[in-house]
């Protein structure tokens, strides 16, 4: 059986990941309970996805790489300096990730950017969207899903509150 790839992200109410110049500050002033599921979904996977921009962003908004005990893959269009926390990968993404997907292990998380996840979406290698939807609505930014996307059906897994959030999980219909 194949890994399946997840996308775990939060995201406005008209569907943005972030404000135009890529602030996500927005995402921490909602009314929350817990973690907002985030330790129970962590705890799933092995492996994160990301770009070198989210790379690079999660230092900014940390002390400490976040997923020190994951395995971590950085795709860049460039060669980068090796990294104690991520290997990089300039190869095709669907092309790396059909490979991915073939060995032995968890679940794999889309941790972010845009691009890597419009790859996915476009050569249908999502398998489950964990979405959260924050209740702010932006009017502008970095949507979630680019045009020009495959038709997906999709199967409710659950949905759950966590305080004025809400989260959405679906498995793409087989």
């Amino acid at each position: 059986m194949k890994r399946p790839v997840v996308l775990y992200i939060a995201t406005s109410l008209d569907g943005y990941i972030a404000r135009e110049n890529g602030d996500i500050h927005w995402l921490y002033e909602a009314e929350s309970e817990g973690d907002g599921g985030y330790g129970e979904f962590y705890e799933t996977i092995d492996t994160v996805l990301m770009g070198n921009t989210t790379y690079r962003h999660t230092f900014k908004l940390a002390d400490h790489f976040p997923y020190p005990d994951k395995k971590c893959y950085v795709f860049s269009r460039s060669e980068q300096e090796p990294s104690p926390y991520a290997t990089f990968v300039t190869e095709d993404i669907p092309t790396f990730i059909e490979k991915l997907k073939q060995q032995e292990g968890s679940k794999i998380w889309i941790v972010g950017g845009a691009e890597i996840l419009d790859a996915l979406m476009k050569s249908r290698l999502v398998d489950e969207f964990i979405i959260t939807m924050m209740p702010t609505i932006l009017g502008s930014g970095i949507p979630l899903f680019k045009e020009d996307n495959p038709e997906l059906k999709l199967v409710l897994v659950g949905t759950k509150p966590y305080g004025q959030m809400v989260q959405l999980h679906y498995t793409v219909k087989s």
